[in-house]
């Protein structure tokens, strides 16, 4: 969702104003006109790339003989593949449809496109070869089977790369995105209205807000980066006309829960007006984050999910774990001993190089947790100068212009590099690589019940909340966050974090 979407006033640089009206051709083709179009496209862009990766494996073994000589006995010729060949695009391109890759939710990560798209294939080709060997005149080399194989996995992941290049390039020149409104001015839609203008790489344009109450002048929207005002449209009566008016193709509700027919009548505009919806939920919803539903004898029964991190699952994490965090410790053993020599030859401030805070873990256990020096000796005592963040939540206490930061801690904070240390909590078994922010005692007094949720499981060094915007998030947005986290554990998603941590630690976003 993009920056150069959002209806802004951006403060300290320049006047950022923008028209309700649609960009230029928004009204000559609705983007759910041509969506199948846009399908079918892709499927034979795919049908293609499958083929081709066919070709390359043929060539591979048949021609260039790769994996030894290939008898003359056994030779086939490419036309005796052309039934395998047919059959095996087909039934690619339909286990893709199937697993819905040609409906995907903007927001999903490349990695979990190709491992879609993995599964699909591998399942596919299997079904295939079953058929194939079925039939007495078929014969084929086993390498080029594997070839086959390998082949279409690296074409279709490097199309699915390029793919998205093109799309992003496209969507930076305002193509294809969807034109978005948002209902509602309080908290939830602020968050959303924030989120539009920070993440550019969901293809959304913010064209503003409808909404019954008024809003003041001074209402804006701190970034890290600007001061974001978008602009209100009318009231929710008006939704009809600015979805019209302003060619809308996505509309999302944000207002409170106890507003029930405002959401009503604006879920039936959403659908006279053929475009599509989403609903953000009240926070006690989105602590729930997933629910199970189940029956007693004709009495449907609601059961709040458990975290997934237990068992087998809790087994294989703790594995990764110890082997991710003796790998990291080996790789950075250089960096950490240049960082504790800086500490240690700081003349300004001058004290131990590691220190040890005492950090609320899983199941609200208290432990012990390590990290290079960042701050004077004394910085206790200068607790009274630091502010709680921009957000006045003293359960985040944090400070732009951290007055007890040392030289070297104004260099190792932003970077996160005084965290190192804790990969020895992670090979002790107090922390994980990826969980919730480990937080001290004081702040957990301040949490409301549902809050401790994010308690539930094994606190982490990075996590959701370090990836998406760390101390630029709300409280409140950063335990929705790891009760997902919890809730939707999954080996896939520990590696998508882990792989969104290093732009995120270049980007320094929200890191004081």
């Amino acid at each position: 969702m993009g920056r150069r979407g959002v209806v802004a006033v951006i403060e300290q640089e320049r006047t950022i104003s923008s028209s309700a009206s649609p960009a230029r051709g928004a009204r000559a083709i609705h983007p759910r006109w041509f969506e199948p179009l846009g399908i079918i496209a892709l499927m034979l862009l795919d049908a293609f790339t499958i083929a081709l990766a066919f070709r390359l494996a043929y060539w591979a073994r048949y021609t260039a003989q790769l994996g030894g000589a290939v008898e003359a006995y056994n030779f086939q010729r490419l036309d005796d593949y052309r039934f395998y060949a047919l059959l095996l695009v087909g039934t690619i391109v339909v286990a893709f449809g199937v697993r819905g890759l040609y409906r995907l939710p903007r927001g999903t990560t490349f990695l979990a496109e190709a491992t879609t798209a993995w599964g699909a294939v591998t399942v596919a080709n299997a079904a295939v070869l079953v058929i194939v060997f079925l039939q007495p005149e078929f014969v084929s080399s086993r390498l080029f089977v594997i070839y086959a194989w390998g082949t279409i996995l690296l074409l279709v992941t490097l199309e699915r790369g390029v793919r998205r290049l093109v799309r992003d390039q496209l969507w930076q020149r305002g193509i294809g995105v969807e034109r978005t409104v948002v209902v509602g001015s309080g908290p939830a839609a602020q968050r959303v209205m924030s989120y539009l203008a920070t993440n550019n790489d969901l293809g959304f344009h913010l064209v503003g807000f409808v909404d019954d109450l008024p809003v003041g002048e001074d209402w804006a929207i701190a970034t890290s980066r600007s001061i974001m005002r978008p602009r209100q449209l009318g009231e929710s009566d008006a939704l009809a006309r600015v979805i019209k008016d302003a060619a809308i193709s996505e509309v999302v509700i944000a207002l409170p829960p106890q507003a029930h027919d405002s959401i009503l009548r604006v879920i039936t505009t959403c659908r006279d007006a053929d475009v599509g919806f989403q609903l953000v939920p009240d926070v006690f919803e989105l602590s729930l984050g997933r629910v199970q539903i189940n029956e007693l004898n004709g009495v449907p029964l609601i059961s709040v999910r458990a975290s997934r991190i237990r068992g087998w699952n809790l087994w294989i994490k703790r594995g990764v774990d110890i082997l991710g965090a003796a790998a990291a410790l080996i790789v950075m053993a250089i960096p950490m001993l240049l960082i504790a020599l800086a500490i240690k030859l700081e003349r300004h401030s001058p004290g131990p190089i590691f220190i040890k805070q005492t950090r609320v873990g899983k199941n609200g256990k208290d432990f012990t947790c390590y990290k290079f020096r960042s701050m004077h000796t004394n910085a206790e005592e200068m607790n009274d100068l630091v502010l709680p963040n921009g957000n006045g939540d003293i359960r985040l206490r944090k400070h732009k212009e951290d007055p007890r930061r040392t030289r070297v801690g104004r260099l190792i904070r932003p970077t996160s590099l005084d965290e190192l240390p804790q990969l020895v909590n992670v090979l002790i078994g107090k922390m994980s690589l990826v969980g919730p922010r480990p937080q001290v005692r004081a702040e957990v007094n301040h949490y409301e019940p549902w809050h401790h949720q994010r308690l539930a499981v094994t606190p982490g060094i990075t996590g959701l909340w370090q990836v998406s915007g760390r101390s630029d998030l709300t409280f409140e947005e950063m335990v929705r966050l790891d009760i997902y986290y919890a809730e939707n554990w999954s080996v896939r998603l520990d590696l998508e974090i882990l792989l969104r941590t290093p732009r995120a630690v270049l980007s320094m976003r929200g890191a004081y």
